[in-house]
């Protein structure tokens, strides 16, 4: 919700007031779209129709079938198929600097310790934060999901702001690869950790969405398969997207 609707929403919005029809490369929202939703069927929905009795097999499988759909969509996504995600801005373009200026290689070992520090670091102020805002809303009668959703839109910051400066500088191609793949490594990653701690503890992993969540999420990925099919978003497009997470906002707000 808070990555397709809300980061891909308001940036389409306000990009599309500000330069009409935004321009990226369709290929990447139909892998990104087509990754999600069978990450979601396969995970989140079918082991809702699982017998109790085989559920641990079901599990181990949903963790190999992410494991293995995740492993080579990165490998197509820096290798073969790398121009999916990448769209040419001829008048974004700027003069090649002398091999002299050019910058020093970044070692893969600092980029993936970096990777995994922030990790962490965001990991641990999440539960620092929603056990503040649960103190914070007791009392209230707040329903319990506003802290998640201020934790993940607290922790989804530097998304935000990167992709709506993205759009409007008029570089779409940024916030569908922010959006959709944020959205995407939420779900691929999330499951198969989840689904081994299930297995570890003995303890089935029950998915919390409601009913009312479960129909938002198929209305949020047959609107987001109808708008990024032709290569072009505009504010309509935008704003629809920004009126289905008002709407699971308010949903939210009425305990839904």
């Amino acid at each position: 919700m808070l990555d397709i609707n809300g980061i891909l929403g308001l940036a389409a919005l306000m990009g599309g007031i500000k330069h009409g029809e935004q321009s990226y490369n369709d290929d990447s929202a139909r892998s990104y779209s087509v990754m999600i939703l069978t990450a979601m069927g396969v995970s989140m929905v079918v082991p809702e129709f699982i017998p109790q009795a085989n559920w641990k097999i079901y599990s181990g499988f949903t963790i190999g079938a992410m494991v293995v759909l995740y492993a080579l969509f990165l490998r197509m996504q820096v290798g073969p198929h790398s121009y999916f995600f990448s769209y040419s801005y001829p008048e974004k373009r700027r003069k090649k600097e002398p091999v002299e200026n050019e910058p020093k290689p970044v070692s893969l070992a600092f980029s993936i310790g970096t990777l995994v520090f922030g990790v962490v670091v965001i990991g641990a102020l999440a539960e620092v934060m929603s056990k503040t805002l649960d103190l914070g809303l007791e009392g209230t009668g707040a329903p319990p999901v506003i802290t998640a959703i201020l934790v993940a839109a607290i922790s989804a910051a530097p998304e935000i702001l990167t992709a709506l400066r993205a759009a409007l500088a008029n570089r779409m191609q940024s916030v569908v690869n922010i959006a959709m793949g944020a959205s995407l490594s939420t779900v691929i990653l999330t499951v198969p950790v989840m689904e081994a701690m299930a297995l570890y503890t003995g303890q089935p992993f029950q998915m919390a969405m409601t009913p009312v969540q479960t129909v938002m999420i198929f209305i949020t990925l047959i609107v987001s398969a109808i708008n990024l099919n032709d290569g072009e978003t505009n504010a309509i497009e935008g704003m629809t997207h920004f009126v289905l997470f008002a709407t699971f906002i308010m949903l939210s707000l009425l305990g839904l």
